[in-house]
Formats: structure tokens, C-alpha cells, sequence
């Protein structure tokens, strides 16, 4: 490999770190709180339910797909976990009806799109107003308060750091895992890259489709709860618009909207380069609604960017083959 293009691959595959880290040292230039111990703890708490989301959306956009319904399904599982806990005080209890019920949302989801073949977009908006629809039912639209012990999961440390956190480097530990090393994670990468291939190789796409949907469940109702002890109440009218902060996150962090390629490591990157954004937003005074706007803005590149990527390597790849017929 020539230097410049051993260069220019070396750029291309850290760049996400690269951007991350001189993000960092604007934010600490731009504000003087942001150093502050307090502030970065803050970030990686806040940050916990982002990441769980975009990990689920990551394992989707690789398969080719994606979920909308993160937002509804996270505050209907949020909510009855949070009603079962005040109602048992069992915290197993409560971690389990709040992962079944957002496992059982994505099963439906899941059957829509693997079985029905519905495409993803529309399967999982249904289920966005569904689910919605659910937690506004359940709770009268009332907000569910007096959380007691609850609030241990969102807002409790072991020592210094937060349990959100904790529970995130274990669930990262498990999803790196999962898309390195098990045929799961091989699987999905070809059938996002290319699903009839896939399934002509001998890959059964729709059980795979189903287990990306299912541990999407298992990430969104861990996630409602920490959602719900952080806020200190049952918000059946919560995360609004969270399945963006997710789809963000992963597109932002590498992961191609085409399908077929994505990193837990880059999908990280990408979600502490959303948070650490917002911070230092919030830090500076930035207008909420113009913050959405910046969003908004980021997602839009990162997707441009990654549909102009893809085509520059595909012309480069017809051109190598032209070249090469001719010289033959």
C-alpha cells in the first residue's frame, strides 16, 4: 500500500476518534464548566439511555433496517416497570416486565418486517403511535410519582460512578461481543450488505431479523427504566423523538444507513460527539428549538456523507475493474 493511501485509509477509519477528541477540547475552550467533574459525570449519565438506543439501532441500520418506535415502546415499558416496582417493590420484577414489554413490542415489529415484509419505516411508525397510545392509556396521561428506591437506577453510584454507566459497559461489553465474534453478528452485516446473497450463502434472514429486533427490545426497556429513575417519575408522554437521538448516534458514529456497516466503538463516538454537542449547548445558552435544528443538521450530513463515501468507492471500484479489463 502507497503511503498516501496508507494515510488516506488511517483517516478514514479513525476520523470519528479524531473528530471526538478535538470536539473535546473546543467544548473545554468554549466553556469553563465543561472540565468540571460534575458536568462530565452529569454527560455520562445523561448520555446512558442514548447509547442503549443507538446500539439497537445500530444492529437494525446493519441489517437494513430501523426502528421508530424507540421513543413510544421505551416510555410504555418505562412506565409499567416503574407501576409494578411501587406495586411489589421488586426490582426484578420491574426489570422484567419492562424488557418483556419492549421485547413483545419489537416481536410484533419484527413479524411485520421480516414475515410481512412491511417495510421497516412503516411497520415500526405504527407501532410508534401504538405504543404511545398504550402509556397514555395506562397511566390516564398522569405522570406516575413517588418513585422511592426506584430512582437507584438512574440516579444511584457504586462509589463514583453512576449505575447507568455501569450497566452500559456491561451491555457494551455484550454487544461488541455479539457483532465480533458469533455468527449473529456475521450474519447481519451480509444481510444488510446484501440480503439476497445473504440468504443464497445459507443466512435464514428473517430469524436474524428477528433476534436484531428482540435485543432491541431487551436495550429499549433497560433503557425506559433508566429514563424513568432519572427523571423521577413515570412520563408516559417521554422520549419524544428519542429514535433519533439513537439513529443519530450510530449514523453519526460510522454506521451506513445502506446497511452493512457499523461499529459499537464508532457508535460510542458518535454518541458522546451528540452529548457532548448538546452540553456544551446547554452550557453556552444555545436556544432549545435551534439545537434541533443543529440536530437535525448532523444527521442530513452524516447521512450525505456516507451515501457520497459509498459512491466514490463503488466509481473507484468500476474503474479498477475497467483498468484492469483493458491492460488484460
Amino acid at each position: 500500500m502507497e503511503k498516501s493511501s496508507r494515510v488516506s485509509y488511517y483517516l478514514q477509519k479513525f476520523s470519528i476518534y479524531l473528530v471526538l477528541v478535538a470536539l473535546f477540547i473546543v467544548c473545554s475552550l468554549i466553556s469553563p464548566y465543561f472540565l468540571k467533574s460534575s458536568n462530565l459525570i452529569n454527560v455520562s449519565r445523561q448520555l446512558c439511555v442514548g447509547i442503549l438506543i443507538a446500539y439497537g439501532e445500530m444492529l437494525l441500520i446493519i441489517s437494513g433496517f430501523l426502528d421508530l418506535s424507540v421513543g413510544s415502546v421505551l416510555a410504555l415499558s418505562g412506565v409499567l416497570s416503574v407501576s409494578i416496582f411501587k406495586s411489589t417493590q421488586s426490582f426484578a420484577l420491574a426489570i422484567l416486565v419492562a424488557v418483556v414489554v419492549a421485547v413483545l413490542c419489537n416481536v410484533v415489529n419484527g413479524f411485520f418486517v421480516a414475515q410481512l415484509n412491511v417495510p421497516a419505516f412503516i411497520a415500526t411508525l405504527g407501532m410508534q403511535q401504538a405504543a404511545r397510545g398504550l402509556a397514555l392509556y395506562y397511566t390516564g396521561g398522569q405522570n406516575i410519582l413517588q418513585l422511592g428506591n426506584f430512582v437507584d437506577i438512574g440516579q444511584g453510584t457504586v462509589g463514583v460512578i453512576p449505575i447507568p454507566v455501569l450497566i452500559v459497559i456491561a451491555i457494551t461489553i455484550i454487544i461488541w461481543y455479539l457483532v465480533n465474534n458469533t455468527r449473529y453478528g456475521r450474519s447481519i452485516y451480509a444481510i444488510g450488505g446484501c440480503r439476497p446473497a445473504a440468504e443464497a450463502s445459507g443466512i435464514n434472514a428473517k430469524r436474524n431479523i428477528y433476534t436484531s429486533y428482540i435485543i432491541n427490545g431487551i436495550l429499549v426497556g433497560l433503557a425506559g427504566m433508566i429514563f424513568m429513575a432519572r427523571n423521577n417519575s413515570g412520563l408516559p408522554n417521554g422520549a419524544v423523538g428519542y429514535e433519533m437521538t439513537g439513529l443519530t448516534a450510530a449514523i453519526v458514529g460510522g454506521t451506513s444507513f445502506s446497511g452493512g456497516i457499523g461499529t459499537v466503538s464508532g457508535t460510542v463516538a458518535g454518541a458522546f460527539i451528540i452529548g457532548f454537542l448538546e452540553n456544551v449547548m446547554n452550557l453556552i445558552g444555545v436556544d432549545p428549538y435551534i439545537q434541533q435544528v443543529i440536530e437535525g443538521t448532523i444527521i442530513v450530513l452524516a447521512v450525505a456523507f456516507d451515501v457520497v463515501s459509498k459512491s466514490k468507492k463503488k466509481q473507484k471500484v468500476i474503474l479498477k475493474k475497467k483498468d484492469d479489463e483493458a491492460s488484460a
